[in-house]
């Protein structure tokens, strides 16, 4: 069988770890519910707060993590592939911390991690003005692609979308579905968000799981929301407004090997990239 239902989870996440993880454990009770077997947590889901990021970190990289076992317990007791957002993980020497994504499987094993590469440092016509990543979180530096029943899976966060040379690097390695957790601004998601998703789904003949934040935070804050599903030809499958929510839909993948065997765009690339 090659249908399986995938869903991306959409919040509004604040500075109330428990009330985030609560949300986030109503939800993808939600999406398992009704049948999804792979489900995709939006960035910084357990907290929305880059004062508490360190601290944080500094516990989930010890015996004392409140988030990973959770979330490890989630995926186990529901039987669901996970890719858990973003989660604060400290580096030993460091003031600063990884914003990392596991992969969780249904049985509640981590079996790998990505940690987001490029830092939005940029200054954004928006209440908030001016968001500095690095300032708090240090760039990770490798690509994350697994081999899971659906097919063989890549996650990227938020500002990555921008890079499609990283979405390249993992089509080399063979990719069948993206998982995107993010945090997209209001102005820039309303803007960029989709439109970029399309053309990475489109370039890569891949799938694509975006979970975004889709509300306002403080009064500072405002994410685009937009969750979405997209198949390797651009198409839209299921999308959300903004607020809470789950948004599914059933990714196929002979209809990506047909796609592929029709339009072999990657046997025709003239250039590699090289990492």
């Amino acid at each position: 069988m090659t249908n399986t239902a995938v869903a991306a989870i959409q919040m509004i996440s604040g500075k109330d770890l428990q009330a985030n993880l609560l949300a986030a454990e109503s939800l993808v009770m939600q999406a398992a519910e009704a049948g999804a077997r792979l489900i995709v947590l939006p960035e910084t889901f357990a907290m929305f707060s880059t004062r508490q990021q360190q601290s944080i970190g500094d516990k989930e990289n010890s015996e004392q993590a409140v988030i990973r076992p959770f979330l490890q317990q989630l995926a186990s007791r529901l039987g669901v592939w996970l890719v858990a957002g973003t989660i604060p993980l400290a580096v030993d020497g460091s003031d600063r911390v990884l914003s990392s994504s596991f992969i969780i499987d249904d049985k509640g094993k981590e079996v790998a991690r990505y940690d987001k590469i490029h830092m939005f440092d940029v200054d954004v016509a928006d209440n908030h003005g001016s968001y500095r990543e690095s300032a708090t979180f240090l760039p990770g530096d490798h690509i994350t692609v697994v081999d899971t029943p659906f097919g063989r899976l890549g996650v990227v966060v938020c500002y990555d979308i921008r890079f499609p040379e990283l979405f390249r690097l993992m089509t080399q390695q063979g990719l069948d579905i993206v998982a995107v957790p993010a945090a997209f601004t209001l102005h820039t998601g309303e803007a960029h968000w989709l439109p970029l998703l399309r053309a990475r789904a489109i370039e890569n003949q891949c799938y694509i799981v975006g979970a975004n934040q889709g509300g306002k935070h403080n009064e500072k804050r405002a994410t685009s929301g937009g969750s979405v599903i997209i198949d390797g030809w651009g198409n839209v499958l299921a999308e959300a407004g903004r607020g809470e929510g789950v948004v599914m839909a059933d990714i196929d993948l002979d209809v990506l090997e047909k796609l592929r065997r029709n339009m072999p765009v990657h046997q025709h690339q003239r250039f590699r990239i090289i990492k």
